[in-house]
């Protein structure tokens, strides 16, 4: 008897992110040559199955407006995936949600550095809130955490 098996059943059973990378999409990240935050969010996102591709800009305020990401949601990266833009330390989970849902929007902004945020890991972190950018720039909660 012949059994057929679904890449993804595989992928859960067998807890492999690289697999399930291939079904994800590309984030590019596009972050200033200083800061070591990034680099531990862009580890965040990998462990959760996505290929980054890191550019580095001088300007990151400057490349978040060319972006489309208002200003008042900045933060120290700005990044692509799937048509959204990632605004900041946003949980790959928030991520998979975005992707899932599909909500008409800019993308999700986790503003400022928040202490607990990936990359921003710190014992007993305040609660934070990410935030889903319409595309008219107002903003409502996505995820508490």
């Amino acid at each position: 008897m012949k059994r057929w098996f679904s890449p993804l059943l595989v992928v859960a059973a067998l807890g492999s992110t690289a697999a399930l990378a291939q079904e994800l999409p590309q984030v590019d990240i596009y972050k200033s040559p200083t800061c070591d935050c990034c680099g531990k969010w862009i580890e965040h996102m990998r462990k959760a199955g996505f290929k980054v591709e890191a550019h580095v800009v001088t300007d990151v305020p400057g490349n978040r407006k060319k972006l489309g990401m208002p200003d008042k949601y900045g933060s120290c990266h700005t990044s692509k995936v799937a048509g959204y833009l990632l605004e900041g330390h946003v949980p790959a989970a928030d991520v998979h949600r975005l992707l899932k849902e599909k909500p008409k929007a800019v993308g999700l902004a986790s503003p400022g550095m928040p202490p607990g945020s990936p990359g921003m890991d710190i014992p007993n972190a305040p609660p934070y809130d990410v935030l889903l950018v319409q595309t008219d720039g107002t903003s409502k909660v996505f995820a508490k955490h």
